[in-house]
């Protein structure tokens, strides 16, 4: 996998070209999927279709000129830096605000991605191209940010905006933290209760559990990519976050076992669990548009696997 600074120019537009073709089919999908309930927006889609489709025919052109006719296979995936996309469009019934969501994200990290390769760029033709892109991509999230809404003012906009940053360099990391940090201890937590039937040899492990977890989980999270292309903001500041919240994740049922009586920590540990799981459901229904029903099923099904296993392993 390459990162966004070992392309050439070449590997730049080849990308591009890929990248606005796979955003024309997306956007005929969900002008697919909501044509029945929602026809206005459907029709917006199927716009935004056709200009993403005229983006990619003007970067052929401008690729021909320069390259010539081969087109070097090359896709979002195969680059570091891209946000790995839920399919939304894929969805039925498809909702309009799942479908807004994911292109205001799409747009945006588009956007950034075009005004990143016009920087590097050194061949003004491509410079021109590409800058009046990142104009048309801004315009599309604009547009996409308005669907749903009569006549969205100045400042609804800058607060939508800043909501969109605040989700992507602080509620994605955190999130992925908690979740990892609430559910993955469970295991070593519950297993050390039940095996040693001792509350503070238990607590030791859960420290050791929570704090190592969120290490890993924070290098994890700041080398993912560097914020350029997704806008996710400074690596490190969102590593710090998921590390943080990974450790806290595993820690709050972990001081459950300072009570010296083990029974009755591990009662309070497990109800402290269920809080914890409600917390990230609705966290992910909040910010993340999954519907209610379905993050508490998730989340719960996979905590309730991971405490069995502990719990199992622990009295084997």
């Amino acid at each position: 996998m390459k990162t966004f600074d070992q392309l050439t120019e070449r590997e730049i537009l080849a990308l591009a070209i890929s990248l606005e073709e796979e955003d024309s089919k997306i956007y005929d999908s969900f002008a697919q999927g909501l044509r029945e309930n929602f026809p206005d927006a459907a029709a917006e889609f199927e716009r935004m279709r056709e200009e993403e489709n005229g983006h990619r025919h003007r970067l052929l052109d401008v690729y021909r000129s320069r390259f010539g006719d081969h087109l070097p296979y090359l896709r979002r995936q195969d680059v570091a830096g891209f946000v790995t996309r839920r399919p939304a469009w894929l969805v039925r019934p498809l909702g309009l605000k799942a479908a807004r969501t994911t292109a205001e994200t799409m747009e945006t990290e588009t956007r950034n991605f075009y005004a990143a390769a016009a920087r590097r760029t050194t061949d003004a033709g491509i410079r021109q191209l590409l800058g009046d892109l990142v104009a048309e991509e801004t315009r599309h999230a604009h547009t996409a940010e308005a669907m749903g809404h009569s006549r969205p003012g100045a400042e609804e906009s800058d607060a939508s905006a800043q909501k969109r940053l605040f989700v992507l360099q602080v509620v994605q990391p955190g999130l992925a933290g908690l979740m990892d940090g609430s559910v993955s201890t469970l295991a070593p937590i519950f297993a050390a209760a039940f095996a040693t039937h001792n509350s503070w040899e238990t607590f030791l492990v859960g420290v050791a559990a929570s704090v190592g977890a969120g290490i890993s989980m924070g290098f994890a999270e700041a080398l993912s990519d560097d914020g350029s292309l997704t806008g996710r903001g400074r690596p490190w500041t969102r590593g710090f976050v998921c590390g943080v919240m990974t450790t806290a994740g595993g820690i709050g049922h972990t001081l459950p076992f300072l009570i010296t009586d083990v029974r009755t920590a591990i009662g309070v540990a497990i109800a402290v669990v269920a809080v914890e799981l409600g917390i990230i459901a609705w966290i992910r229904n909040h910010y993340m548009d999954t519907p209610l029903l379905a993050a508490i099923f998730q989340v719960v099904l996979g905590g309730f696997l991971v405490f069995l296993t502990g719990v199992l392993i622990g009295m084997s």
